[in-house]
């Protein structure tokens, strides 16, 4: 299947992506310190029946942070999206978001209902969606997270996040095609830029209760998605929420939190069973 790449100026920057396969418009986005090659598995395997965009988000790879940089989070990632799919789309568009870009999702979702007609939110972490003693929890993880990659790196820092999101990193199981490829360079500079310019606002910067509630009366069908069922697990606690909050079920997906590239091949068909049903 063939791939075309170019850039969409946004403000103070251009964001690169790319565009594979036929069929509707599907938006796919991964989580911290993703860019567009990060969930290339997963769009080989939706490219027969979506036509999908994946893009390196501000600071991420091909798409440079701008000069001066803004603060970087949930709204000039929005916002960025939102031109995105104004420039590519002619009208409402599929959309799936991992992770922190689930939380994007989200805030694309209740704002601009307009650009999306159908929204996969897969383990959105999204403090607002958690209250009281579980959101001082899960923020208190990537509060260690932020503090312990100013004094120790990244190492450390990711530590964190797998608790957070309750990966084990030696234990993981996946398709028997997909084998772990080492951490390149680029990935680990999107790793610690996201570290370093993102990850506090997403502690910081939370939805607000009108957002929360334009995300159930607005127009879009949300799908919340989750993998294997696990309360220590925030991003899954998250979708959990989401779902009641919305009155709609939690619609499973194959593996855990990192599903869409453990287990690329059922997860695409799964996926493209969600965003298609009536």
């Amino acid at each position: 299947m063939v791939t075309t790449t170019a850039h969409v100026s946004v403000p103070g920057t251009e964001l690169y992506y790319e565009k594979t396969g036929t069929g509707p418009l599907l938006f796919l986005m991964d989580g911290g310190g993703g860019d567009a090659r990060r969930t290339a598995a997963l769009v080989e395997r939706l490219s027969d029946r979506c036509t999908v965009i994946t893009y390196d988000r501000r600071g991420m790879s091909r798409s440079a942070v701008g000069d001066p940089a803004p603060e970087l989070g949930p709204q000039v990632h929005t916002e960025d999206l939102a031109l995105l799919m104004e420039a590519l789309a002619d009208g409402p568009s599929l959309l799936f978001g991992h992770s922190v870009g689930g939380v994007i999702g989200l805030h694309l979702t209740a704002r601009r209902p307009d650009l999306v007609s159908v929204y996969a939110a897969h383990e959105p972490s999204e403090l607002a969606l958690l209250t009281g003693a579980d959101r001082e929890a899960a923020a208190g993880l990537i509060a260690a997270a932020e503090s312990d990659y100013r004094t120790s790196g990244w190492g450390p820092a990711l530590a964190h996040m797998a608790r957070f999101n309750d990966i084990d990193v030696t234990a993981q199981d996946a398709e028997p095609d997909v084998v772990p490829a080492p951490m390149t360079p680029e990935q680990l500079a999107n790793i610690e830029f996201f570290l370093a310019h993102e990850i506090g606002s997403y502690r910081h910067h939370l939805m607000s209760e009108a957002d929360l509630d334009a995300l159930k009366s607005g127009p879009t069908r949300i799908v919340p998605l989750a993998g294997r069922p696990s309360d220590r697990s925030w991003s899954y606690r998250c979708a959990r929420n989401l779902a009641d909050r919305l009155g709609t079920p939690l619609e499973s997906v194959p593996g855990g939190h990192n599903g869409l590239k453990t287990h690329p091949t059922a997860f695409a068909v799964r996926l493209h069973e969600v965003l298609t049903a009536s």
